[in-house]
């Protein structure tokens, strides 16, 4: 009895397997690159419910960052700012602008302003905001120049890669305690390197994060 199929067809079983194991590859390969957190989140610009500008508030008029976010050194979280801290001075400031209104009628409700967050930490991670800050890590070192934004993004990836990275050279980052909010300080302006004041900081303070998976996962 004559053959059915022609001979070619004996090998489109096994071309089929290694098309499938190219398609299966380039699948897990685009999904492990735009999935990920850094390439997910970075430049994250959420529409906020008022057209708040950091570069006019922290830049150009110099509110220290404790003004508005004022439990960063106690709290694991960093708080978002009340309406009454905005009205603090919006009362007497920009009184007939409607997104000011809005900042009043909050007040006088005690609805809450709906912000939108920007940087989220995954609920499997555990993250303690007072104690970067007490160790020396700047709001700049994580966040960026916010005191340039006129819209905050999320500046950097705050992937799990990039966490560890700080944690395995912690001196990169290190900073005196009273320059922690200042966005534009550097190392030069004290007459030394990142790199050598890190490293005398983290002796100093004996700073040693934790590598381990408990040091996040808890």
């Amino acid at each position: 009895m004559a053959n059915i199929f022609p001979r070619w067809t004996n090998t489109l079983p096994l071309k089929l397997l290694i098309a499938l194991g190219f398609v299966g590859a380039a699948v897990a390969a685009g999904v492990t690159y735009y999935f990920t957190q850094e390439y997910t989140n970075k430049g994250y610009m959420p529409s906020q419910p008022i057209p708040f500008s950091h570069e006019l508030h922290a830049g150009q008029v110099g509110l220290d960052c404790r003004y508005c976010h004022s439990f960063v050194e106690q709290s694991g979280h960093a708080n978002v700012p009340s309406s009454n801290t905005c009205w603090n001075c919006h009362q007497h400031v920009k009184t007939n602008s409607p997104q000011i209104a809005k900042i009043k009628e909050s007040v006088e409700t005690g609805k809450p302003l709906q912000w939108v967050k920007v940087h989220k930490v995954p609920d499997y991670a555990f993250f303690n905001h007072s104690v970067h800050v007490n160790s020396g890590v700047s709001c700049v070192s994580c966040h960026g120049k916010i005191n340039e934004m006129p819209v905050v993004f999320q500046d950097q990836s705050q992937s799990m890669g990039w966490c560890l990275d700080c944690h395995r050279a912690p001196e990169n980052h290190l900073r005196p305690l009273d320059k922690v909010t200042n966005l534009n300080w550097t190392a030069k302006d004290a007459g030394r390197e990142q790199k050598e004041m890190g490293e005398k900081l983290k002796a100093a303070w004996k700073i040693n994060p934790p590598e381990n998976c408990a040091g996040c996962h808890r």
